[in-house]
């Protein structure tokens, strides 16, 4: 008795699944890659974003950023200890240019857009007297503006390359006018 129990339950269950159902190859591609590809269009599966497709890239990371390149442009002087894109912070370590007194860069982004107020730039001072002995202050003065300048005009420039560079690739943007006699 148990033993139809089960396989009448295992039958009733199994049921549901369409056990089999034959297809006509004239409605579903043989081709495997056109049916994933249909069936993820009508939302029957999931995808990675094209993660593991090799060649094809297209997202904005640090590489597409002018501001993040033009930081690390301009601190190629200096030894990096932190740099984090996703926490859009760039922390140097110590350097000293043969003086008692050694200097640390932060630079904060704050934004990814060309702006004034698109980044902030800290400047700390290690002073120390002896090996262990040893005070660090933040500096404020032009220096911080200077840098934070400098890296502004580099991104400005980098930007402005980049959109030569596309433009030369794909050509002139031209926007269609649904007006009378706009061409």
């Amino acid at each position: 008795m148990r033993f139809i129990l089960i396989i009448f339950c295992s039958l009733l269950l199994l049921n549901s699944c369409g056990i089999y159902r034959p297809t006509d190859a004239r409605v579903v591609s043989p081709n495997a890659d056109e049916r994933v590809k249909k069936n993820i269009e009508e939302g029957r599966g999931f995808t990675l974003g094209g993660a593991l497709k090799k060649g094809e890239t297209n997202f904005l990371f640090a590489s597409s950023n002018p501001m993040w390149r033009a930081s690390l442009e301009k601190l190629t002087f200096v030894p990096l200890n932190v740099v984090d894109y996703s926490g859009g912070v760039i922390i140097t370590d110590w350097y000293s240019d043969n003086t008692e007194n050694e200097i640390k860069i932060t630079v904060r982004f704050l934004s990814n857009e060309i702006r004034a107020d698109a980044l902030k730039v800290i400047i700390h001072k290690k002073n120390c007297k002896s090996f262990n002995n040893c005070t660090i202050t933040e500096i404020n003065n032009s220096t911080n503006s200077e840098i934070r300048l400098a890296i502004l005009k580099k991104a400005a420039e980098i930007e402005k390359n980049d959109l030569a560079l596309k433009k030369e690739k794909i050509g002139e943007y031209r926007i269609k006018s649904d007006e009378p006699g706009a061409r």
